[in-house]
C-alpha cells in the first residue's frame, strides 16, 4: 500500500444535511435535504494542499429535497431531480431553462456525453419513471425524446450508460438494455445481499457493477472485461473512477484500489462518508451528511518512488505514462521502470515473461545473459550491475530459465544477422544506467552464439549440430574447452544414452558430417568431437553395439 491521496477538509459541520454533490472546474455544488442549493468556489493555494473556500451562491428557490444533480459544463446547464421530475437550470445563474414534463414521477436519471462521428458531443439522458425507461437528447436548450419508452422488469434503483447500452440495477438483479432500436434486454446476475444495487460509469465507457463486496467491469455487450472481480473490505455505497484508481465509498472509510494490477492501494478513514463526485481528473470530493473533503492526489513522482521501493512496477509504469514531463525524461523513466519490471519478473522465476519484456525494450543482450550463472566471461560479468542480488538457479529451475533465454537469444540473433552489414553501431540500451553496452554487432553475435551453444549443452545437445552448421555462426572458438568442461561437469553426457538404439557407425557418421562442415580453423571443435565420441563409445555395452 502507498499514499495516493490526502484527504483535505473543505466544509465542516454544515448545518444543512447534504443529499447530493456535483462539481466542475473550481466549483462545487451541494444539494441539501431542505432544498437549498449551495455553490462554492474552491481555489487551491499554489504549492500547498490548502484551499480557499467561498460560498458564491445559496439558492433557496428549489424548496424541495434535491434528489440528484448532474453538471454539463459543455452546455453550461445543471440537470437535477426535484420533486420527482427532471429540471434543467442555467449553470451560472440558476435560472430554470426547462422541465421535462413527460418525466413526472421520475426516481432516477443518468446522463452521458456521446462523441458523434462529426466530433461533436451529444448529451443523452435516461430517466426512470416507475417501471419505464425514457430516453432523451439535448438540443436547442431542451430535451427531446430519443426513442420510445422501454418497459422494465422492476423499478430501477441504479443505472449508468455503457457506450450504447444502459446497465440497470433493480432490487434483485442487474440488466443490460441495448440502444439498438429494438431495446433488447439482457439479464446479467443477481445484486446480492446489499440493500441497494450499485452501477458506476468508468472513464473508458465501461461500467463497474457491484455485487455485495465484489465489483466487476462490464462492456456494452454485458461481458466481463476483467479476469477477476475487485474485492472490497466492505460493501461500497458509491464509486468514482480516477484512472488508474477506482475509489469506493464504504460505510466507515474510503478505499482506493486498482483494476490492473489488482491492488489495495490505500484506505482513508473519514467520518461516515456517503457521496463521491468528480470535477475531472484529480479533483475528487467525498461527503458525509455534514462534511465535505477533497481527495488531493499525492504527486506522481512521490507515488512512483514508493511503488518502486515496494516493487509494484506495473502501477508505477501506469503513473509514469501519465506524467507531464518532457518527452525525453518521460521516455527515459518509463524505460527504466520497464527494465526494473523485467528484472523483477526474472527474480520471481517468471523467465518467459521477463525475456519478452527485455526483448521489447532492446536491452543489451549481454546484460540479460549476465542474469545467468557461468554464461559470460567473468571479467566482463563483473562490469555489469543489477538492481538487486540475482536469484540462485539450479536443477529444473535453471533448465527452465535456459529455455526462456534460448527463445530470447534466437530472436535477437535473427534481428542482428539482418543488420550485420549496417554501418550504424548497434543501439542497445543498458539494464542499469551507466553500465557499458556492446556496440559491435559482430561482437554481440559472437556472445549470443557462444551463449546459445552453452545453453544447448545444458538443455538439448541435439541442437548443437544445427547451430554449428550455420554458415554465419559466430561461436567463440577459444571457449570450446570451457564448453567441454561444462558438458562433463553437468552430467549432460547422459543425453548421449538417449540414442543407444544407434550403432557406433551411425553415431560416428552423424558427428563426422557436422564436424566436416566446420572450417579448418575449428581445431578445437575436432577435439570436442573426439571427446564426445569417447564418452559415447565407452558407455556402450557389447550387447548394445551389436544392435
Amino acid at each position: 500500500m502507498h499514499d495516493a491521496y490526502e484527504p483535505v477538509p473543505i466544509l465542516e459541520k454544515l448545518p444543512l444535511q447534504i443529499d447530493c454533490l456535483a462539481a466542475w472546474e473550481d466549483w462545487l455544488l451541494v444539494g441539501t435535504k431542505p432544498g437549498h442549493l449551495l455553490l462554492y468556489r474552491i481555489k487551491k493555494d499554489a504549492g500547498t494542499n490548502r484551499f480557499e473556500v467561498t460560498l458564491e451562491k445559496s439558492n433557496k428557490n428549489f424548496s424541495k429535497k434535491i434528489q440528484q444533480l448532474y453538471v454539463v459544463s459543455q452546455y453550461k446547464i445543471l440537470v437535477s431531480l426535484l420533486e420527482n421530475n427532471i429540471h434543467v437550470h442555467d449553470l451560472l445563474t440558476f435560472q430554470q431553462i426547462t422541465v421535462v414534463s413527460k418525466a413526472k414521477g421520475a426516481t432516477l436519471f443518468a446522463c452521458d456525453l456521446q462523441l458523434t462521428s462529426s466530433g461533436e458531443e451529444r448529451l443523452r439522458m435516461c430517466v426512470a419513471v416507475k417501471k419505464k425507461l425514457q430516453m432523451y437528447y439535448w438540443k436547442d436548450r431542451e430535451f427531446h425524446e430519443l426513442q420510445g419508452d422501454f418497459g422494465a422488469p422492476d423499478i430501477p434503483k441504479s443505472m449508468a450508460w455503457c457506450e450504447n447500452s444502459i446497465c440497470v440495477g433493480f432490487k434483485r438483479d442487474y440488466y443490460l438494455i441495448r440502444m439498438d432500436g429494438r431495446g433488447s434486454i439482457k439479464e446479467l446476475f443477481p445484486t446480492g445481499k446489499q440493500l441497494e444495487p450499485l452501477v458506476a460509469p468508468l472513464a473508458d465507457g465501461k461500467v463497474a457493477v457491484g455485487q455485495d463486496d465484489l465489483t466487476v467491469v462490464l462492456n456494452e455487450e454485458g461481458t466481463c472485461t476483467q479476469k477477476c472481480a475487485l474485492n472490497w473490505t466492505d460493501i461500497p455505497i458509491a464509486m468514482e473512477h480516477q484512472p488508474p484508481y477506482i475509489i469506493a465509498v464504504l460505510p466507515r472509510y474510503v478505499e482506493i484500489r486498482t483494476f490492473e494490477p489488482r491492488l489495495l492501494v490505500q484506505s482513508v478513514e473519514l467520518q461516515r462518508p456517503r457521496f463521491i463526485t468528480s470535477a475531472g481528473p484529480n479533483i475528487v470530493y467525498v461527503a458525509s451528511n455534514h462534511f465535505v473533503w477533497r481527495l488531493v492526489p499525492v504527486s506522481i513522482a512521490s507515488q512512483i518512488r514508493q511503488l518502486l521501493q515496494d516493487k509494484q512496477f506495473e502501477l508505477a509504469l501506469q503513473l509514469a505514462k501519465m506524467k507531464d514531463d518532457s518527452d525525453g525524461d518521460k521516455k527515459q523513466q518509463i524505460h527504466h521502470i520497464q527494465n526494473l519490471y523485467a528484472f523483477n519478473l526474472f527474480c520471481q522465476k517468471r523467465f518467459d515473461d521477463s525475456m519478452q519484456v527485455f526483448a521489447k525494450l532492446g536491452t543489451d543482450p549481454t546484460h540479460v545473459i549476465g542474469l545467468y550463472p557461468d554464461l559470460l566471461p567473468s571479467d566482463y560479468r563483473k562490469q555489469l550491475q543489477y538492481p538487486n542480488p540475482l536469484p540462485t538457479l539450479s536443477g529444473a529451475e535453471l533448465e527452465k530459465a535456459h529455455l526462456a533465454l534460448i527463445d530470447y537469444l534466437t530472436q535477437k540473433r535473427s534481428h542482428l544477422v539482418k543488420q550485420l552489414n549496417d554501418s550504424d553501431p548497434s543501439t542497445t540500451s543498458p539494464l542499469m544506467e551507466g553500465t557499458p553496452t556492446i556496440k559491435s554487432r559482430k561482437k554481440l553475435l559472437q556472445i549470443i552464439d557462444t551463449t546459445l551453444l552453452k545453453c544447448y549443452l545444458h538443455t538439448n545437445v541435439a541442437l548443437v549440430s544445427p547451430l554449428l552448421r550455420l554458415e554465419n555462426n559466430h561461436c567463440h572458438i577459444e571457449e570450446s574447452d570451457e564448453l567441454i568442461i561444462l558438458y562433463e561437469k553437468k552430467g549432460l553426457h547422459q543425453k548421449g544414452r538417449v540414442d543407444n538404439n544407434q550403432s557406433p557407425e551411425q553415431i560416428h557418421t552423424v558427428w563426422t558430417k557436422y564436424v566436416d562442415m566446420l572450417n579448418s580453423g575449428f581445431n578445437k571443435w575436432l577435439n570436442f568431437y573426439e571427446y564426445l565420441k569417447e564418452i559415447i563409445y565407452s558407455e556402450r555395452s557389447p550387447q548394445t553395439c551389436q544392435g
